[in-house]
């Protein structure tokens, strides 16, 4: 159990960021600006529902605008609160730094729990949220672009940009106020998967190093590597499935808020799944053992422990007692401060989430790309491609004298499409940024791991944003 004495979520993020800024020889002044978080909103606002009216409370915050717009998720839980926010929102700055995404950061949350709602009343909520949103510029293509985030989905996405247009209908730019939209209003394919696909990335990256993996007392690639992993939401289902199914990984438990379930031999993503959403529960699922205690489960021995559930949830209570080699944090802050100290000395290997699980911005970046483009990828170059690859294939033919099989033909062939080409874009964009976190952490003595290197490499880069401009 957490220790009620450890700092809260935003303060583990601000010591995080502390700690890094302290390795920087920076203007005075300049360190607290970029950790400051320039303005959170509050709205309230009622809702008539099943016959009366119910006021929600919301918000959205903006930590930096350095960059513009700013981007950030917006959340639907019945926990959420303004730290939690601002906290979230930080993150993003720095996420987005960090992956060379041209945003600055924000987050949003409304305080609700999706199951007590039907669809239609869903709706009839998001749209009155945007509409409070629309009214303080928190949601435009040019200053403020929301996201899916906990609770919320494409679906939620589709109603405000739907919501959005209709209150600018003079805006042509309208369908990138939000990204994460279905494909058929107006988002990009692959961006569901996006942080899921990002986390494989990450650590397909990683285990390019040899020297970083025997840093983690490991040795080899993904192949074989036992993986515990911590909730099968939408990041935590993609992942394990991807490196699972591509990489050859076995992802030996589960952990969800009902339990957890383990088979040393490996769990087949796609069932558990399966079973879990005609259930509700991973309990049950055959050929596994179930535990009661979930968190427990956090401390099997693996050689990765990917958490992709809620924030805090390795902490003082409970690090000394885990056994992994690696830690990739698909979800935002799972690892607090205390607790990174603790792991550190023991010679854990902590893959950082602002570094880890930025595919999600990363692919949403490229649907604003599009909307603002007003046309898909691929369009224009696809079929020239195809035409220039034909060209190749029957020249080698013919300086060979050898005739390809129609399969391989096709292969070469082929030109990119939407998919390939955001797939592309996602994976090139992982491994330059862990190239230069490892290059920090590499190259300065006073950078302790792979989380001060990525702070610095963002703290960096907000920093010569605020110094090229006249304050």
């Amino acid at each position: 159990m957490q220790n009620s004495n450890e700092p809260s979520f935003r303060e583990n993020v601000d010591l995080m960021y502390d700690r890094a800024a302290a390795t920087l020889d920076l203007p005075i002044g300049l360190a607290d600006q970029i950790r400051t978080c320039n303005s959170v909103y509050q709205v309230k606002f009622g809702v008539k529902i099943r016959g009366e009216y119910k006021v929600f409370s919301g918000w959205r915050a903006v930590h930096s605008e350095h960059r513009l717009p700013v981007k950030g998720g917006i959340r639907y839980a019945d926990f959420a609160n303004q730290q939690e926010v601002e906290a979230l929102a930080a993150l993003m700055s720095y996420k987005c730094a960090i992956v060379d995404v041209p945003y600055g950061g924000s987050k949003g949350a409304l305080c609700l729990r999706p199951k007590d709602y039907t669809e239609e009343e869903l709706e009839k909520i998001t749209r009155r949220f945007t509409q409070e949103l629309n009214k303080r510029s928190l949601v435009s293509p040019g200053l403020n672009v929301p996201a899916p985030d906990m609770g919320t989905g494409g679906r939620e996405m589709a109603w405000m940009a739907d919501e959005y247009r209709q209150l600018n209908p003079q805006d042509i730019n309208s369908l990138g106020c939000v990204t994460g939209k279905p494909v058929e209003d107006g988002g990009i394919h692959g961006r569901t998967e996006a942080t899921g696909r990002g986390v494989q990335f990450g650590l397909r990256e990683f285990f390019r190093h040899p020297d970083d993996v025997k840093r983690a007392g490991l040795e080899g690639d993904l192949d074989g590597k036992r993986i515990v992993v911590q909730g099968l939401g939408n990041v935590g289902f993609h992942a394990s499935k991807f490196l699972t199914e591509e990489d050859g990984a076995l992802v030996t438990a589960i952990i969800e808020r009902g339990g957890a379930i383990i088979n040393d031999a490996g769990l087949d993503i796609e069932a558990v799944h399966a079973h879990r959403m005609e259930t509700g529960s991973v309990k049950g699922f055959p050929g596994a053992e179930f535990v009661e205690d979930g968190p427990s489960v956090l401390e099997k021995e693996c050689d990765i422990l990917l958490p992709a559930a809620l924030e805090s949830q390795i902490h003082l209570g409970n690090a000394d007692r885990i056994q992994t080699k690696i830690i990739a944090e698909a979800a935002n802050g799972p690892v607090t401060y205390g607790a990174d100290e603790i792991l550190r000395n023991k010679g854990v290997v902590i893959i950082p989430d602002a570094y880890l699980n930025a595919g999600g911005v990363t692919v949403s970046y490229f649907e604003w790309i599009k909307n603002l483009s007003h046309i898909r990828f691929g369009r224009m170059e696809r079929r020239y491609e195809e035409a220039q690859s034909k060209g190749l294939v029957e020249a080698i033919e013919e300086a060979t004298g050898k005739t390809l099989s129609d399969a391989v033909k096709q292969k070469l062939i082929s030109g990119p499409d939407e998919l390939d080409l955001v797939r592309s874009g996602l994976d090139d964009t992982m491994r330059q940024a862990y190239n230069n976190i490892r290059n920090i952490y590499n190259a300065r003595e006073s950078v302790v791991d792979l989380r001060t290197a990525a702070f610095v490499l963002a703290i960096e880069k907000i920093a010569d944003s605020y110094k090229s401009m006249e304050l």
